[in-house]
């Protein structure tokens, strides 16, 4: 690196996923200096391993599912592209570092640690390369698949996490995912429908447990018809490791098994904070995590945006709170906003879900009801010959809406009306009197808006 660059800047940015890419690009519109220290890819997971390519496979699965002719040599090759991976093993982030340099941002690639209060240590290949100073520091370094290195047997066998799962250019003979979270729901679609044996081990009583439950159905019926093996209230124990191209075998709790010739590990994401440097600033983890006040801060002039900020998961969500912190450490009186976060699954038919679920509601202390109709029988979906359904939940007191559940065609674009209604306190009075074009998945939202509006009525 070039020792005469400055070393003074007004934020200086750990990591350069959706989180620190937004917290730069804001910082530099308002006029600051930023640098930006990534010691992977710029861009993060989301373009390269995780959102972008899963839905580019998504896509393919989908048409080739319908019959149309997208083998999986098309779809791998589709994949590349869309993450810049063409002929080479390796995905290029040359874009994302040219957009931070071009726009003025120095772009420094190195492992990051906070060794002072507004002081950075930049080391690449074991070298102190700079030390960077910073009016404010943001940490923005996302998260990684967790993987349970106590886990019997793991240590026999190379396990899959989305990274492998989503650049895959062979198919492999079968598949045994660990986890019906967001990730491992969304790649049993994909490979079950190019023919792969797929199973399916969640521990909870339904898939994408944290969802509405007429979600989670949904999920279980459309992966059952694409042939997906499903195991719920289960746990691995224990793997062993397949010999001479033999599959994988999984000691389940119930004292089954499962096999596969991979397997996905789609359990969590463990964030990446324990070699950061935070004790040199007072901070002390627990359980690997870190918990910012309201305006983001961990300690003065210091911020963690996206994934180890919680509350929860987002390319979206992170986007929103690097900008927000730059908003914060330049003065400004604002705090992030929680209430209505959309949440979706882009498998087919995609699921999505924004606000509070209705015992949720009850907990805050809501007198709250729920309304829900079967998108199924509506006219969205009997020309889509598709299924599904619309719920929501809806204060008394207020008349306003406190959460909303979709799963049909186009469940993640519907959804944003019930955003922006909880997100600007719109009563279900003026949701149940907006116009909603027929036949689309919002006119079945707009159905139920109706339904909740009459219902208050009586």
């Amino acid at each position: 690196m070039n020792a005469d660059k400055p070393t003074e800047y007004d934020f200086v940015i750990i990591g350069a996923g959706a989180a620190g890419e937004a917290a730069a690009h804001e910082a530099i519109r308002l006029g600051a200096s930023v640098a930006v220290v990534e010691r992977e890819l710029a861009g993060g997971s989301c373009p390269f391993w995780a959102c972008m390519p899963s839905k580019a496979l998504l896509h393919a699965a989908r048409v080739h599912n319908h019959g149309g002719k997208y083998p999986w040599s098309r779809a791998s090759d589709f994949r590349d592209w869309m993450i810049n991976r063409e002929d080479v093993d390796s995905p290029s982030d040359q874009s994302h570092v040219k957009s931070l340099e071009d726009e003025g941002a120095e772009f420094i690639r190195g492992n990051a640690t906070i060794t002072a209060p507004g002081t950075v240590r930049v080391t690449a290949d074991g070298q102190t390369d700079r030390v960077l100073r910073g009016r404010s520091l943001i940490a923005a370094v996302g998260s990684r698949s967790t993987i349970p290195h106590d886990l019997p047997g793991i240590d026999d066998l190379e396990p899959w996490t989305n990274r492998q799962a989503t650049t895959a250019r062979e198919l492999p003979k079968s598949l045994l995912i660990l986890g019906g979270g967001p990730t491992g729901v969304e790649l049993a679609q994909v490979y079950a429908r190019y023919g792969v044996p797929v199973t399916l081990i969640h521990p909870e009583n339904r898939l994408n447990h944290r969802d509405h439950p007429r979600n989670s159905e949904v999920l279980k019926r459309t992966l059952e018809a694409d042939g997906v093996d499903i195991h719920l209230e289960e746990r691995a124990e224990a793997l062993i490791a397949g010999r001479d191209g033999a599959a994988h075998t999984a000691k389940l709790s119930s004292g089954a098994t499962a096999t596969g010739h991979e397997v996905l590990f789609a359990i969590g994401r463990t964030n990446p904070l324990a070699d950061l440097g935070l004790e040199s600033i007072g901070v002390k983890l627990h359980k690997g995590r870190v918990k910012p006040d309201d305006q983001l801060r961990i300690a003065p002039d210091t911020y963690v945006v996206g994934d180890p900020a919680g509350p929860e998961m987002h390319t979206h969500l992170a986007h929103y709170q690097g900008e927000m912190a730059v908003h914060i450490a330049r003065g400004e009186d604002v705090r992030p906003d929680y209430t209505a976060i959309p949440r979706a699954i882009y498998t087919e038919p995609e699921t999505a879900g924004v606000g509070m679920l209705l015992e949720e509601a009850r907990k805050q202390g809501l007198d709250v009801f729920e309304e829900w109709t079967d998108l199924e029988k509506s006219a969205k979906g009997y020309v889509t010959e598709s299924f599904g359904h619309a719920t929501v939940v809806v204060d008394r007191a207020s008349r306003r809406l406190v959460g909303a559940f979709i799963a049909g065609p186009g469940a993640a674009e519907a959804i944003h009306e019930a955003v922006l209604a909880i997100k600007a306190g719109i009563t279900i009075d003026v949701l149940a009197d907006t116009i909603h074009a027929f036949p689309t998945t919002s006119r079945v939202l707009g159905t139920v808006f109706v339904q909740a509006a009459r219902r208050m009525e009586s």
